[in-house]
Formats: C-alpha cells, sequence, structure tokens
C-alpha cells in the first residue's frame, strides 16, 4: 500500500495529532450554543501566557471542574470552590482566572437579563467582509493577532465587568468559535468552513438579534 497523503492543514497544527484534530473539526467553525461559548470564552483565558496544547490536554478535567461550563453553576461557586480548585492538578491552578471564570459567568447572567443569547451578543462583533485581510497566507496569518472587533469586544466585555478578556484572547475566541476564518488559503477546512457559513446564514446570522 501506499503511503497516506495527508491533506494540507494550517501551518500551527502539525505538530501534534490533538492540534489536527482540534484543527479539522473545530477551530473556526461557527458555534452558536451559548454553554460552548463560554467554555470557549473561559479556556482562551485560561490559555493567556501558555500554549494551546497545554489547554487542549486538560480540556476534560476543565469540564469536569467546572460543572460543564454550566454559567449557572460557575457563578454560586464560592470561596471553598475556589480553594478546591486550586488543588485541582487536572487544570491551570491559577487562582486569578479561577476567580475570573467565576466572576464571568456572572457577567453573563448578568448580561442575559438584556440579551436573547450570549451568541447573539458576540455574533454582532462579526467582522465585515470588506475588513479582513485580501490574503490568508502563512505570513499574514502570522501577524493576525488582534482586529479592530476584538478590541471593541474586549473594551465592552471590560466594561460589563469581565477579566481575563483582552484584545489578543478576544482575537484568538473570534478565531476559535468562527467569528473569523482564519485557515490558510489552501487548507482543506477552510472550504468546509465558508460553506458551514453558508448554510447558516439564512437561520442563524442574518436573523440574529
Amino acid at each position: 500500500m501506499g503511503k497516506v497523503t495527508e491533506p494540507h492543514r494550517c501551518f500551527w497544527c502539525n505538530d501534534t495529532q490533538i492540534y489536527r484534530d482540534y484543527h479539522d473539526t473545530e477551530w473556526g467553525f461557527p458555534v452558536f450554543d451559548d454553554k460552548h461559548l463560554f467554555e470557549k470564552i473561559c479556556l482562551e483565558g485560561f490559555q493567556s501566557g501558555l500554549s494551546w496544547l497545554t489547554i487542549l490536554k486538560k480540556r476534560e478535567n476543565f469540564r469536569l471542574a467546572f460543572n460543564g461550563f454550566d454559567i449557572a453553576s460557575i457563578a454560586r461557586l464560592t470561596q471553598k470552590d475556589i480553594e478546591r480548585l486550586m488543588s485541582d492538578a487536572g487544570i491551570v491552578r491559577h487562582r486569578g482566572k479561577i476567580e475570573a471564570t467565576i466572576n464571568n459567568a456572572r457577567c453573563a447572567e448578568k448580561l442575559l437579563e438584556s440579551e436573547s443569547s450570549l451568541a447573539a451578543y458576540f455574533w454582532r462583533f462579526e467582522p465585515e467582509a470588506f475588513s479582513r485581510p485580501q490574503a490568508f497566507d502563512v505570513d499574514t496569518l502570522k501577524t493576525l493577532t488582534h482586529s479592530k472587533e476584538a478590541i471593541a469586544l474586549s473594551k465592552d466585555l471590560k466594561k460589563r465587568g469581565w477579566k481575563f478578556v483582552g484584545p489578543t484572547t478576544m482575537y484568538a475566541f473570534m478565531q476559535s468559535m468562527g467569528l473569523v476564518n482564519d485557515h490558510e488559503e489552501g487548507c482543506h477546512v477552510r472550504e468546509a468552513l465558508l460553506d458551514a457559513r453558508r448554510q447558516i446564514k439564512n437561520t442563524y446570522i442574518n436573523n440574529r438579534q
């Protein structure tokens, strides 16, 4: 049998299988489920200063520790819970990030008093097509660490009391949950994402509140 040829992927994901799987099935696919969105924004906060591979390897532990990222459940965690989480070797034991996750759950509940969903809120920060790069080659993508929309999202969330939501973290969140499609030209996933966006455009994006 001949050697199986791997499909072309983005430059950052070829080192490990866990990265390849995440890239092929999750990164950049549009997300509209609030629990999934809250998980993503929390994990991006935990990733700050660390590698994303570290977070991926610990993701199931994070889900166990934070009750599946159920917003209401996390919002009711106490100081005793914080101390318990600080002793959990399965997650990133950073007190500020743990406290921020609980704080952000409470902020999410507050936001949901005026918004129909987190998805409706986050998708309002989708960039206009004309503001995106003209080319999605490796050199261009390596420079994409923030955008005016990520800055605006960060600023608005901070005003609402959220923590660990700086512009770079928010741009990574936007990449992860599909507000932008930053797969490079030629990547086998890029066209799949364009198709996914076309399929949902009339069912959600054009009708978001």
